[in-house]
């Protein structure tokens, strides 16, 4: 959207990106909007994202909104030109569900020559009980695997390290490309066609469908990153067939199980939901269970927001005291078991990916802090953004570890 409004001569507008996951991130979208027309009483505000796409006319109706763009809009360049000629309405929305092409958006970006991020996939086809986000984002597409390679080779020629392969579902990826081939080989390809990358990463993945190419390339290729963020969202049988989610626990558990298999170094992330509609003090006990057996060690935390317009907002309700607190022993317990997981991997060795400050992510995505101590401080100039370096894991520093360079190894 910048590169769009900057080629169209746009200086003067500012554009708000709208999220509908929570009530609160529509709630701070809204604040926002209403800070940034106190501070630019100038500028043109787009507002735009999935909130505005789901809905349109609430958005609109805000005295500090001057253009309302859809999500599929905001990606045309066409829609930039004709604002900045005056020619665009002040509601323009397409539907989103007509939707069957991945958007020019979806190539490669990256931040700082870094870490990149790279869209392989957009949309959902799935409904769960709970969730907006398909009215926001349409329907499931894939990038090609031809465009992705292109891309990744791209990227790590513009000096970025790791690249995340990101979408609302990737674990989707394909399902729409002749064949239907799975994720994993997706993986494969970019690896075998881009040689050169240092390190590939996933986003989140569903437990509900197994991908055997996804764990033959797991085993065998360590540029793949042993990090994996599972899509949990409940421990407790019941709750996830009211979620609509299609796995169970114990389809947590094997996954894990067999991941763990093939890379005994994986290390695991979830997102996990609190105080779904009808939970119960044991199917809240069933998450944490859930939690310590599979390892789960990354955990984002949510607690449950009744979307409307979603079949669980019209399910018995929680109260709000017991969603806070359920999400705060939860998160107490993610905290456990991410200090847990640090103290394990003291006195080993591993890859550190420098991003900023002297920070940086390991291969399990542990934060990382660089301590340059005796001679090595004398060197600091040549530890820099981007570098990959070899170092030994010393101490749990919050939730972080500290680590030192194998000067000899650094690259």
């Amino acid at each position: 959207m910048r590169r769009h409004a900057e080629s169209a001569g746009l200086n003067d507008v500012v554009i708000v990106n709208t999220c509908a996951v929570t009530k609160e991130a529509e709630r701070q979208a809204r604040q926002a909007i209403r800070k940034l027309r106190h501070e630019k009483p100038q500028a043109k505000i787009i507002v735009t994202g999935c909130a505005a796409q789901i809905d349109p006319d609430s958005w609109a109706a805000m005295p500090e909104t001057d253009i309302l763009l859809g999500n599929e809009d905001k990606l045309q360049p066409a829609s930039w030109q004709d604002l900045a000629q005056g020619q665009l309405p002040a509601k323009q929305v397409s539907d989103i569900m007509q939707v069957r092409e991945v958007a020019s958006h979806l190539t490669g970006s990256f931040e700082d020559h870094t870490r990149g991020f790279l869209q392989v996939q957009q949309g959902c086809d799935h409904r769960c009980t709970f969730c907006i986000i398909p009215f926001g984002r349409g329907p499931s597409r894939s990038s090609s695997i031809a465009d992705v390679v292109a891309n990744v080779r791209n990227m790590v020629a513009a000096g970025t390290k790791e690249i995340v392969l990101s979408g609302v579902d990737i674990t989707s990826w394909g399902q729409d490309i002749e064949n239907r081939p799975r994720l994993g080989v997706l993986v494969q390809e970019i690896l075998r066609g881009v040689p050169e990358l240092p390190r590939l990463r996933l986003s989140s993945l569903d437990p509900a469908e197994p991908d055997h190419a996804l764990m033959e390339v797991l085993a065998s290729e360590a540029r793949l990153m042993p990090h994996l963020h599972l899509s949990v969202q409940h421990g407790d049988d019941m709750i996830l067939k009211r979620m609509k989610r299609r796995h169970l626990a114990r389809d947590v558990m094997r996954f894990c199980e067999e991941a763990r298999r093939r890379r005994r170094d994986v290390v695991f992330g979830a997102d996990i939901i609190a105080g779904f509609p009808t939970e119960d003090d044991a199917a809240h006990q069933a998450s944490c269970q859930l939690i310590r057996e599979a390892d789960l060690v990354h955990l984002h935390i949510f607690g449950f927001s009744a979307r409307q317009g979603t079949p669980a907002a019209q399910m018995p309700q929680i109260e709000k005291s017991v969603i806070k607190r359920r999400v705060a022993d939860l998160r107490a317990l993610g905290e456990e078991q991410l200090e847990g997981h640090l103290h394990t991997r003291i006195g080993g060795h591993d890859m550190l990916l420098l991003e900023t400050g002297g920070r940086g992510h390991l291969s399990g995505f542990e934060k990382a802090v660089l301590a340059l101590k005796g001679h090595q401080a004398g060197q600091k100039q040549r530890y820099q953004p981007g570098q990959l370096i070899a170092v030994t894991l010393q101490s749990v520093r919050g939730d972080a570890i500290e680590v030192v360079p194998l000067l000899a190894r650094s690259a």
